[in-house]
């Protein structure tokens, strides 16, 4: 193709892109930004290790946690968000905002590690049912 021909067509076409502010409008279905609830965090961990493209990071301390989400990194695939067991991650369903500097949409949270919930009477094993036998310290014969 002649590259004359290439530029009057493109010439001739005017513009094919959006200006700046204007946003192709969002699909359904859509994926957006991990949004994160901190009241609902248990800090197991499974999101970070579900995150493909290294987007949570996840650092432990004693008694605490530090959980952070770079969206700059995110691929938005929703991995993380399906493995959370507690639903303690969503993703939104519009367009994440404009942003011009790196790092600026960066989100971490350091919360206090939350005990276990206790189990229920019926899976704690009892002394009850055994014989003295059993329970006699060195094991009587």
């Amino acid at each position: 193709m002649n590259i004359l021909s290439m530029l009057w067509k493109n010439l001739w076409g005017g513009s094919r892109t959006m200006l700046f502010p204007a946003r192709p409008k969002v699909t359904r279905g859509y994926r957006g930004l991990v949004q994160f609830n901190p009241d609902l965090c248990t800090g197991c961990a499974i999101c970070r290790f579900r995150c493909t493209a290294r987007a949570i990071s996840f650092t432990s301390a004693k008694g605490t946690y530090t959980w952070s989400y770079d969206p700059g990194h995110c691929t938005f695939c929703g991995r993380c968000v399906e493995g959370c067991k507690t639903h303690a991650l969503s993703q939104e369903a519009a367009c994440p905002p404009v942003y011009l500097t790196i790092g600026s949409l960066k989100n971490s949270y350091t919360l206090v590690r939350k005990p276990p919930a206790p189990r229920p009477a019926s899976e704690v094993p009892s002394a009850a049912g055994s014989t003295p036998a059993e329970s006699a310290p060195g094991g009587a014969q």
